[in-house]
């Protein structure tokens, strides 16, 4: 009998394709990937695994038993769903991932909801970046993660995932206190070609989506400073060392120095949660949509 853990160890192998990446996307340790996968191996007969420079590869029999894995977990995922479904309980583990304000706006104040409405329910959280985000709920690495669309600027969304609408966070202008503009009510992005930015890292979907944005208002921004972390960018503003853009969804507190001032054209994103279209039944995804949407609705 093959054992399931093992099977979801090499299927994590196999979509990760390295054993760092099985283990972060299991949450586990590499030598316990290592381990189980020996296991595996002793189990079935047959070598798995086979060394490939510093890494390794899937041989021939572990790709084959890596894609029957892979059928034989979606089938248990579909059983725990209408398993869940027909008792109609909040019950067992629930992963959810978020983009930075999203799971420092909303996580808390749901994940303490459901932790209160439904006590037999598991709950793990980690920060993912949209993209990544969507990933993740493909490879079932989470079961639930809250990404974002800019007004202008969709996300792309692959087939076979479910959504459901979350907040519309407004976003503004962050600039230091002492800006020409910080006493204004409105703001045109125009008003900034002459200002350095403060931005996210290069490659993620909000650099290119701020890019694309003031590239269509015929400005060419000059990105000064990168940084993941939102109020790490907020502290470089304040610090006099340029503007940036601040949505409020998991802005506060606001740092001292930093006046944020809205955008006379409406600029706003789309937040809202996406999971696996095949666990839509399962009691505990709709429990989690309905706790981020309370939690959207009291900050507003």
């Amino acid at each position: 009998m093959l054992n399931l853990e093992r099977l979801r160890t090499l299927d994590a192998l196999a979509r990760h394709g390295s054993v760092s990446g099985a283990a972060e996307g299991l949450h586990i340790t590499t030598s316990a990937v290592s381990q189980q996968m020996s296991k595996l191996e002793r189990e079935v007969g047959q070598q798995l695994l086979a060394k490939n420079g510093r890494g390794v590869r899937l041989t021939d029999a572990g790709r084959l038993l890596a894609e029957h894995a892979a059928r034989i977990l979606s089938q248990v995922e579909l059983a725990q769903s209408d398993l869940e479904a027909q008792r109609g309980q909040v019950v067992g583990e629930l992963r959810l991932a978020a983009f930075p304000t999203g799971l420092r706006g909303l996580f808390p104040q749901a994940l303490a909801m459901l932790r209160a409405d439904h006590p037999a329910l598991r709950l793990h959280s980690l920060e993912l970046e949209p993209e990544r985000g969507v990933d993740a709920v493909l490879r079932g690495d989470v079961d639930l993660a809250v990404v974002l669309d800019w007004y202008n600027k969709p996300l792309p969304m692959p087939e076979g995932l479910a959504k459901a609408p979350i907040l519309d966070d407004r976003v503004e202008i962050a600039m230091p206190e002492g800006h020409p503009l910080a006493d204004r009510r409105e703001v045109d992005l125009e008003d900034f070609v002459d200002d350095e930015w403060v931005a996210w890292p290069e490659g993620e979907f909000c650099h290119e989506w701020l890019l694309y944005t003031l590239r269509t208002k015929g400005i060419e921004p000059r990105i000064a400073h990168r940084a993941g972390e939102h109020h790490t960018q907020l502290a470089l503003v304040a610090a006099g060392l340029g503007v940036c853009v601040a949505p409020r969804l998991g802005r506060d507190p606001m740092l001292p120095g930093v006046r944020t001032v809205p955008v006379r054209h409406r600029v706003h994103r789309y937040i809202y949660a996406v999971w696996r279209a095949d666990a839509d039944r399962r009691p505990s995804i709709r429990a989690a949509v309905e706790a981020l949407q309370a939690a959207a609705e009291k900050v507003g």
